[in-house]
Order: structure tokens, then C-alpha cells, then sequence
């Protein structure tokens, strides 16, 4: 979706229509798993750096940097982050874009059960104000926490597709656990 790698078959709808390669990145962002942006810069430059990038105000990024905890780093390089921390700024950085799409790559690699929660607050609250967010998760318990609708893919195939409800009556699983419900399609 991201357009990193050339795709086999199939298009990327956006509200109905198919979107090229080259309009992606007007609709989405990508937040991947182990980038770490402008090492060699504090974590406040770089903030302020995408804001000013895509126009947001430092009342923006005040309030992004309290939603995600990130002010015990702000005068600290990006080098210096935890893989943690540095999970935070990339959601950061992304909440500050236009875009109405997140793609996020493990976004709560790295983080323990008290933060994944606090993280998945943030990106409730962002969606609930019209944001999208496409998560790619391998920990399905928290995948089931924070998603509304789930595509389950094993060995590069499509296996199930829908809400945990739709999921389980597609399976036959009713009290059962999206976990449960992958081991049933797969």
C-alpha cells in the first residue's frame, strides 16, 4: 500500500476510487518499524521541523507531545531513544501530517502493557476525530484492543476479513478471541 514494494495485483481505494502510486502520499503516510529520522537532532527539532513542514501550529505540537508523554526527551538526540520513545516520536510525526491515513508498522513494538494502552488511547482519540489508521500487528491481542475491522493474513493470503464480530460468525467461533479465530482460518 505504501508503494515500497512493486505489488502483484490489486489497487488501493480511497473513498471509492482507485488511487495511483503517485497520489499516495496525499492520502497516506507510513510510519515504519526501526527508522529512526535526523539522528543527530533533538527530539524537539524534529517535531518542530514537521510542523512547520505541514503548517501546524506549536499549539500542535504541545499538545502532541503531552498526548504521547514525550517531554522527558524532548532535548535528547534521536539516537539517544529507546525504541520506545522513538515508537512516540514516529506516531508523532504522524499525527502532525495532513495525510487522513496512517500506515504504522508494530506500533506498539517496544513499549509494555500500561504504554501500549496509553498509545492506543492516542490513536482512538485521533480516529475518533477522522483519522484512519492501518496497522500492521503481529500481536493479535493487541490488535483486537485498538482495531475496528481486521484483515488476516497467513502465508500471503487473505484469510479473513471484517469486523470480530463478522470474524467469528464467518467461523463459527462466537465468544472466541481474534487469536482463536486466526488458528480457526488458518
Amino acid at each position: 500500500m505504501a508503494g515500497l514494494v512493486a505489488a502483484d495485483s490489486g489497487d488501493v481505494l480511497w473513498r471509492g476510487n482507485a488511487l495511483a502510486p503517485s497520489r499516495r502520499n496525499a492520502a497516506m503516510f507510513y510510519l515504519p518499524d526501526g527508522v529512526k529520522p535526523y539522528q543527530d537532532r533533538f527530539t524537539i527539532e524534529v517535531l518542530r521541523f514537521f510542523a512547520r513542514v505541514y503548517g501546524q501550529s506549536a499549539a500542535d505540537v504541545t499538545s502532541t507531545i503531552a498526548s504521547l508523554e514525550l517531554q522527558p526527551v524532548l532535548r535528547k538526540r534521536v539516537s539517544a531513544l529507546s525504541k520506545g520513545y522513538n515508537r512516540r516520536l514516529l506516531l508523532a510525526i504522524g499525527l502532525l501530517t495532513p495525510q487522513r491515513v496512517l500506515l504504522m508498522d508494530e506500533p506498539f513494538d517496544g513499549f509494555d502493557l500500561r504504554q501500549t494502552r496509553n498509545i492506543i488511547d492516542v490513536v482512538r482519540k485521533a480516529a475518533g476525530s477522522g483519522r484512519a489508521f492501518i496497522l500492521a500487528i503481529h500481536q493479535l491481542a493487541d490488535a483486537a484492543r485498538v482495531c475496528d475491522r481486521f484483515i488476516l493474513l497467513a502465508g500471503g493470503q487473505v484469510r479473513g476479513i471484517g469486523s470480530l464480530r463478522e470474524l467469528r460468525m464467518q467461523t463459527g467461533v462466537a465468544q472466541g478471541s481474534l487469536e482463536e479465530i486466526f488458528l480457526a482460518l488458518t
